[in-house]
């Protein structure tokens, strides 16, 4: 089954060009995993430093996979002192059958 999940965040004043730099960069590397089947990025169109992210791994595999990447640690630390929230609030989805 796949796993999927939704992140969101908001970027602290000023600061939404560098947080949607960062996650274009990121996104791109996300993309290219094998186990990575979406990895969409949106901002809130009522407010454009809420940014929102779906996405949608193969399996629990290809998540954990994704976890153990060498660019998300250095992007999380990146990202931290840019937003409001102390991390990604994360939200997983399943499917309804």
């Amino acid at each position: 089954m796949t796993k999927t999940l939704f992140a969101e965040f908001t970027a602290r004043e000023g600061t939404a060009d560098e947080v949607a730099r960062l996650l274009r960069d990121y996104a791109k590397q996300v993309r290219e995993e094998e186990g990575n089947l979406a990895f969409d990025v949106y901002t809130k169109a009522s407010e454009p430093r809420a940014f929102w992210i779906f996405e949608v791994y193969r399996d629990e595999d290809a998540f954990r996979a994704h976890l153990k990447q060498p660019y998300g640690g250095p992007f999380n630390a990146a990202l931290a002192p840019l937003i409001e929230e102390d991390a990604s609030v994360l939200t997983f989805l399943d499917p309804l059958t």
